[in-house]
């Protein structure tokens, strides 16, 4: 394109932008903002879950890094999902993503947060961790009392929380993923509504149907124990056992 032809295509761009603005549309973002522009994911916890999504989002597009106290154990994995794929330490995967998917035993969520309070300040953040008492311990039975919307910002504070992919089994995240027919939903909580429409994208990307709740108070309808908890349900089935309109 000439210069002046693109200063007029741009010109015009930024006009639909402010109209649509004006008129109370959302249309003006996404003139704004390439809605396909590829996300960096860091990847907290790269067990059955975070790797699995790690290869869903490497497919979609995306780049990822890939962490565990253990990074070199994770080469190989790293190795296979090509060249948008690194691996590093928690720290590094905090730093590195837009977008930090939290894949951790629900007892560690706390040190978590504490160890990088700084790097995740301010970012999205997936959170798939649910309680066991079991595994976990006490806290895990006062996060089930209160509900994992209600623990889950204490332990990881400043951060923009979502509720993802905690609903799921490993296997069925792998194996139901762009299935054929009408995907298997996904249902999200989060109180920040950007961070909401991000979550939603990057459950379409991996091949599910994202369904919002509500806010992080409405997490605990789909928490660990709940009807609908590792149900492979369509979006309307969910919507349905869970009254949302």
């Amino acid at each position: 394109m000439i210069p002046g032809a693109a200063r007029r295509a741009g010109a015009a761009a930024l006009g639909a932008s402010l109209a649509c603005l004006a008129a109370g549309s959302t249309a003006a973002l996404t003139v704004a903002t390439p809605a396909a522009a590829p996300l960096r994911i860091g990847i907290i916890g790269t067990g059955h879950i975070g790797g699995t999504l790690a290869r869903l989002w490497v497919a979609a597009g995306h780049e990822v890094l890939i962490s565990s106290r253990h990074p070199d154990e994770l080469q190989g994995l790293a190795a296979s999902l090509g060249p948008r794929a690194r691996v590093g330490t928690p720290r590094d995967a905090a730093l590195f993503g837009e977008v930090v998917l939290v894949s951790v035993p629900y007892g560690a969520l706390p040190q978590v947060g504490r160890d990088l309070k700084a790097e995740l300040a301010g970012k999205i953040v997936l959170d798939t961790c649910n309680p066991y008492p079991s595994r976990d311990g006490e806290m895990a039975v006062e996060a089930r009392k209160v509900s994992t919307g209600v623990a889950d910002p204490q332990f990881l504070p400043g951060v923009r929380l979502v509720r993802a992919f905690n609903a799921i089994n490993s296997g069925d995240l792998s194996r139901e993923a762009h299935r054929a027919g009408e995907p298997v939903a996904i249902p999200l909580a989060g109180d920040d509504a950007q961070a909401l429409a991000v979550a939603e994208r990057l459950v379409r990307d991996a091949g599910f149907a994202p369904v919002v709740v509500g806010p992080l108070s409405r997490a605990r309808e789909f928490d660990v124990g709940t009807p609908v908890y590792t149900r492979l349900m369509t979006a309307p089935q969910l919507r349905q056992a869970l009254g949302l309109k």
